[in-house]
């Protein structure tokens, strides 16, 4: 053979060796083939189809996929928020409909959530190269609404258009959106509308049962004008048509949402003009459960630590920063404080939802309709009754009933959870009056009947804790019922009133040279009404 032959021999050889080799990089290089996941969540009752919450997972927890409808009439939104490694929220909201996944081979945990009164449901599965299906079984452990209680989260920040999908997924039967959110001084919440479409003013009915209130406003002020300077927020709840006007003053904004039937929600307890306008603005609603408190790790440790009550065994810390039960005992310790000064606040609670890792409804609160059909109207009426227990995980039903003559209140309750309740205390004006002895094994149920009496005025309440598998807790807190008897009022300690009014001097002190003279005598109004107290204080 000629050398040229020989050359071109070699040379086709070689070519021949490329194109197999780019092959073969071609081959270990492509994505991996995606395989349809295809499932339903299914009442394990009734063989319904649910709507519910649903993670997908990697088995090495590395992944997470979100899923769509499998049907045109269905809907699915995802929701996908990640704070740090610890706080991430990455789930599928479904309507009652199959739903579908994208993924590719490999093992994966299925988890399905739908609001409190369903177990948690969670299947591994593992995906080859073929479609896969599954079916979910979903079951209740109890149903409130048939006893009367109905849920809701006052505080959620979601488009109106996405909320009767969030509705039924997570169970909750009352749902207000901020549609207006006001985060400068002086400023219109027209300016702040969320959503670009006009806000509907009438309940928006996701089922007969679970409903949209869409007109509501948060003032939450980080601007004093041009200048960034923090006061704080108060969510205005159920209002009829829009607020024309500006926060501060407090009192206008106040008496305008009050005449057309709106609630004043704190929204939260360490806001720095909380205890200013708790007095001043005559606020509805405290949140026992706020939007701090989540289904993944607490996070906000260090957030507003200066404004904690620094002297209270009762709050912990850690070398952090609050503890997630030392931020709730936070806002429960000054909630006692400020009842104890006769600001009869009823307690709500809300997640922001839609700005925070955290499902819709992880915190909630219960209203009462005893036998009354539920319409929003009602629920909403029971809620400034304080009818109502804040939970993040057990259920405390509760009944009253006064015995004038007597001077009698008799309170039955009953508590209900998942998990074993490891603590059950009952309180009167703050102080844990007893803590009942529970031993193991723990049960998940427990009935208690209080009977209060004597010539003092005074407030009960009720709150528990569950333990997770993992050393969690979670708890349920009853709204505050009063026992007054006339001639007496309530009293605060000493040390309550000097927190409250600590925290008004500093605030004063702080806005000095930010508000107005106008403003600040707003301020000056909450003082006094704090130190007015002392007198009679314990």
């Amino acid at each position: 053979m000629c050398c040229l032959s020989r050359r071109r021999l070699i040379g086709y050889i070689s070519s021949i060796g490329l194109i197999c080799l780019i092959g073969v990089t071609s081959a270990l290089s492509a994505d991996p083939p995606i395989v349809p996941l295809r499932g339903e969540i299914r009442d394990a009752e009734t063989g319904l189809l649910l709507p519910a919450r649903l993670y997908i997972q990697s088995a090495d927890g590395a992944r997470w996929f979100f899923a769509k409808s499998a049907d045109a009439q269905g809907s699915a939104l995802v929701y996908d928020k990640f704070r740090d490694a610890k706080s991430v929220e990455k789930h599928t909201t479904l309507s009652a409909h199959p739903f579908v996944a994208e993924v590719p081979p490999g093992k994966y945990t299925l988890t399905v959530e739908r609001g409190k009164e369903y177990l948690t449901a969670t299947k591994e599965v593992e995906v080859g190269t073929q479609p896969l299906d599954v079916k979910i079984e979903l079951r209740r452990w109890i149903n409130m609404a048939e006893r009367g209680w109905y849920s809701g989260d006052t505080h959620v920040h979601r488009p109106i258009s996405e909320l009767s999908n969030v509705a039924l997924a997570e169970d909750l039967n009352m749902v207000y959106p901020m549609s207006q959110w006001v985060t400068v001084t002086h400023t219109l919440p027209e300016k702040g509308r969320v959503d670009p479409q006009p806000i509907p003013t009438a309940p928006i009915f996701a089922a007969p049962t679970h409903a949209i209130v869409p007109f509501n406003t948060e003032y939450e002020i980080f601007s004093v004008g041009a200048k960034r300077h923090t006061l704080g927020a108060v969510l205005i709840l159920g209002q009829k048509e829009p607020l024309k006007i500006g926060i501060p003053p407090l009192k206008a904004v106040a008496d305008e949402a009050h005449r057309q039937g709106g609630l004043l929600d704190l929204e939260k307890h360490s806001w720095a003009w909380t205890p200013i306008i708790a007095p001043v603005m005559k606020a509805d609603l405290y949140p026992l459960s706020n939007n701090h408190i989540w289904r993944t790790e607490f996070a906000f440790k260090q957030w507003t630590i200066e404004n904690n009550w620094r002297d209270n065994p009762r709050i912990e810390t850690d070398k952090d920063g609050f503890t997630e039960l030392g931020w709730l005992h936070f806002g429960w310790e000054q909630y006692y404080a400020m009842l104890n000064c006769g600001l009869r606040m009823r307690p709500t609670a809300g997640t922001a939802n839609g700005v925070h890792p955290v499902p819709a409804g992880f915190s909630r609160v219960y209203v009462d309709l005893g036998q009354e059909k539920f319409t929003p109207d009602l629920w909403q009426k029971r809620l400034n009754e304080g009818r109502s227990f804040v939970t993040t995980g057990p259920m405390i039903e509760f009944q009253f009933e006064r015995f004038a003559k007597a001077q009698e209140l008799a309170v039955s309750f009953r508590m209900s959870s998942q998990y074993p309740l490891v603590k059950i205390e009952q309180m009167a004006d703050g102080e844990v009056w007893h803590s009942i002895p529970l031993k193991e094994p723990y049960e998940t149920h427990h009935r208690l009947d209080w009977t209060i009496s004597g010539n003092q005025s005074r407030w009960v309440a009720v709150r528990c804790f569950e333990q997770l598998p993992d050393g969690r807790l979670r708890f349920a807190h009853t709204a505050p019922i009063p026992f007054d008897v006339q001639g007496s009022s309530v009293r605060p300690t000493r040390d309550q009133v000097r927190y409250l009014i600590q925290r008004c001097e500093e605030e004063i002190a702080r806005n000095k040279d930010v508000l107005s003279d106008a403003e600040l005598a707003e301020y000056r109004e909450a003082l006094e009404f704090y130190r007015g107290k002392l007198a009679t204080a314990r």
